[in-house]
């Protein structure tokens, strides 16, 4: 085999690479060949290759990953480190050490990958700034701050500015805060489920908090004694007409209940008792507002001459 052939074999199936003769695995134009294609295939190159700080830096530029591969020594250069985490934050998991702990370095692997936080050295994810910086890439980062940091209003409200569930890396203190828990509910209503368990059993946060959310209600979640609370339920089906779904079983007999949550969700009426689904006066009321809930009716109904004439069954 020559190294003709050896290219030729890399461009067909980059894998088989690590399958080459040791000659062609020290040799930069096949090795490059293979590691274009695929960037971990830098680990089946020749240890010359994995401490010529040329060829590993062109690698780095387009596959940073791929530091995790090259040799000790280069994972102490800051400029090999800096290229490959500048390309991908992870591979901020694979420098040295003492590179983990340089800030510069920290501030290139975070703003490209805000979660590459957990592999910043525990002190340094103490420093507010760091911080911030990885959660406004990304707010699930928040889960590597030191514990400090998860009871900060301000760290806690950037994270939740992406998305309400960064609500379950916050210190208990603040699960426990109706403003927090609030933003955190504009963001994404299942986040309560995070919420200190005496928020989801007080009445007046329950309703605040139902009428801020634009779409989808959280009562899934509150407790079981609200799930009773007839003003509860009648905002929550408002908000979501399947919300009907996790109300106590004497509200899905509710014409009120169930009229309003079909109203906003045609659909509701699936989860609404039997008997309404036969009551031919509460149908026609239905149909008047929804047509998608001629599915759920009563099978008898469905044949009905009024109820076919007020549906799209006919």
């Amino acid at each position: 085999m020559n190294k003709d052939e050896a290219i030729k074999i890399v461009k067909a199936n980059s894998l088989d690479f690590k399958k080459l003769p040791t000659k062609f695995r020290k040799d930069k134009e096949v090795s490059s060949e293979a590691i274009k294609q695929y960037g971990c295939l830098l680990q089946f190159a020749d240890e010359t290759l994995k401490n010529d700080k040329a060829f590993v830096l062109k690698t780095m530029k387009k596959y940073g990953y791929a530091l995790q591969f090259v040799s000790s020594n280069l994972k102490r250069d800051k400029e090999v480190v800096m290229t490959a985490v500048t390309q991908n934050g992870y591979a901020l998991e694979f420098a040295d050490k003492d590179l983990q702990n340089d800030k510069e370095i920290i501030f290139a692997a975070i703003n490209q990958n805000g979660y590459s936080l957990q592999f910043v050295n525990k002190n340094l994810r103490k420093n507010k700034e760091i911080v911030l910086t990885a959660i406004k890439n990304y707010c699930f980062a928040l889960k590597y701050a030191d514990e400090s940091l998860k009871k900060d209003k301000e760290v806690i409200l950037e994270a939740l500015k992406q998305y309400g569930y960064a609500l379950k890396y916050a210190d208990k203190s603040l699960k426990k805060d109706r403003d927090i828990v609030l933003t955190a509910l504009k963001k994404n209503v299942f986040s309560l489920v995070y919420a200190d368990d005496s928020l989801k059993k007080e009445k007046e946060f329950i309703i605040k908090a139902l009428k801020i959310c634009s779409f989808g209600t959280f009562l899934e979640y509150v407790d079981d004694k609200l799930k009773k609370d007839k003003d509860v339920v009648l905002e929550a089906v408002k908000q979501w007409g399947v919300s009907l779904q996790f109300a106590a079983e004497e509200f899905k007999k509710d014409k009120k209940i169930v009229y309003e949550a079909d109203k906003q969700y045609g659909e509701a009426l699936r989860f609404a008792h039997n008997s309404l689904k036969k009551d031919k006066k509460f149908i026609l009321s239905l149909l008047k507002i929804s047509d998608y809930s001629v599915e759920f009716i009563d099978e008898k109904l469905k044949k009905d001459p009024d109820i076919i004439l007020n549906s799209t069954l006919n």
